[in-house]
């Protein structure tokens, strides 16, 4: 089995497993999943999604969070980590979107990326779950192990792991990969004790000696 062939199969049996994939964090915009997902930078899903509520009802809309006070903002977004910076970021992405972007979250990987405090991999999730457009494959802590385990890559830079990845995948399924491989991640393939022997694709894995 070639890496193409093996990538193929590995997204095959993960999408019986995971009919209905779609992002853990709570979102109803492009704005909302933007914040949601710089938020959870080194911190879990489920404490943004505890955050995110209170946050958005106190700052509803994108010019409203540009103009928030900043050490509220740091106070709200506090528990996530990392707190000063990310609060920076979110307001400076909202002063930038209302300045050049009209109000509205960009819909271009050069443009979102323009944007403080996002990168490629937010850039990915708000395209590919907001708008439908497959730019790239969102590469975070999950897809970088499972992929490197399931020698798909040899990298460890998230953008040189999703140029390898790109060309496995048709570019309608980019968004679903980095779903599957998340959700895996999470409940089998973790990283300091996979459950290598629950493993619905131990039999293609190089970890298992299969090439």
């Amino acid at each position: 089995m070639n890496k193409k062939e093996r990538a193929l199969e590995i997204y095959s049996r993960l999408a019986k497993r995971y009919p209905a994939p779609e992002p853990a964090l709570d979102w109803t915009n492009a704005w909302e999943l933007l914040v949601a997902t710089v938020l959870a930078a080194q911190c879990t899903d489920e404490r943004v999604n505890k955050v995110t509520p209170a946050l958005f009802k106190r700052w509803p809309s994108i010019s409203d969070m540009a103009a928030a006070d900043i050490a509220e903002l740091e106070e709200a977004v506090r528990s996530t980590g990392f707190f000063r910076n990310k609060a920076k970021n979110l307001k400076n992405a909202a002063a930038r979107i209302m300045d050049v972007f009209d109000g509205t979250v960009p819909s271009t990987m050069s443009d979102l990326i323009s944007l403080p405090g996002v990168a490629r991999k937010t850039a990915n999730i708000v395209l590919s779950n907001a708008y439908g457009i497959h730019e790239g494959i969102a590469v975070d802590t999950h897809v970088k192990r499972l992929t490197y385990r399931m020698g798909l890559t040899k990298n460890t830079d998230p953008v040189r792991i999703e140029k390898d990845l790109m060309p496995l995948y048709p570019r309608e399924t980019w968004g679903d990969v980095n779903h599957f491989l998340v959700y895996y991640g999470r409940e089998v393939c973790n990283a300091r004790s996979p459950r290598c022997g629950e493993c619905e694709l131990a039999d293609i894995c190089p970890k298992h000696g299969v090439d």
